[in-house]
């Protein structure tokens, strides 16, 4: 499973967001959910091409050539839960925690933007979050063909400290994270949406 042991109670989230949620069902718009979507996908699709740049990077310095085949061959082969500082420099490292803040950041602050309510600001957030990483592994499996099997071990985030778990545990959160949020949702009337326009 994940380490450190802490990063395995995600699997609860989503859980514990459709408990709370099914006792006010989320007034959420199907435009909402698209709008986000498509922030979601692109951001992710973003985040894995910088993925791509930093491998293409480590792949020359590794010996293998520029092309994204060459990088495609050196993911195959290439462990990211085992990256030393020595082989990333800890200013890199440091740059990388700095995007991953800021990656935090981006998707809480659209939550804040799109609506005042805190239970579909929390809805907003899972579900451009698991959207990102979603599109984020699809965006890398679409390039360089990583990870080659959902075991492969993954670092997940830096902040405090690395977080590590084989592939298939952040996708399924994620999976979970939609899941959970498209079955506590609800259409908005056109009375609540003018009145959730004037708040």
């Amino acid at each position: 499973m994940a380490h450190p042991w802490w990063v395995n109670l995600l699997i609860a989230v989503p859980f514990i967001f459709y408990f709370f949620s099914r006792r006010q069902a989320l007034a959420i718009t199907r435009a909402h959910l698209l709008a986000s979507v498509l922030f979601a996908a692109a951001f992710g699709m973003v985040e894995g091409a910088v993925v791509v740049y930093l491998r293409a990077i480590l792949a020359l310095v590794a010996g293998y050539g520029p092309s994204l085949l060459d990088v495609a061959r050196f993911s195959k082969s290439f462990n990211p839960a085992t990256l030393e500082p020595t082989v990333l420099p800890i200013s890199l490292w440091k740059v990388e925690v700095c995007r991953e803040a800021a990656t935090m950041v981006m998707l809480v602050t659209v939550a804040l933007l799109t609506t005042p309510d805190r239970m579909r600001r929390w809805a907003t957030f899972l579900w451009t979050f698991a959207i990102w990483d979603l599109a984020y592994y699809a965006t890398l499996y679409g390039t360089v063909h990583w990870p080659s099997s959902l075991n492969d071990p993954d670092v997940l985030f830096l902040i405090p400290i690395p977080w590590i778990s084989p592939v298939w545990f952040p996708l399924l959160v994620s999976m979970l994270c939609v899941v959970a949020v498209l079955l506590s949702r609800r259409e908005l009337t056109p009375a609540a949406r003018q009145h959730d326009l004037l708040r």
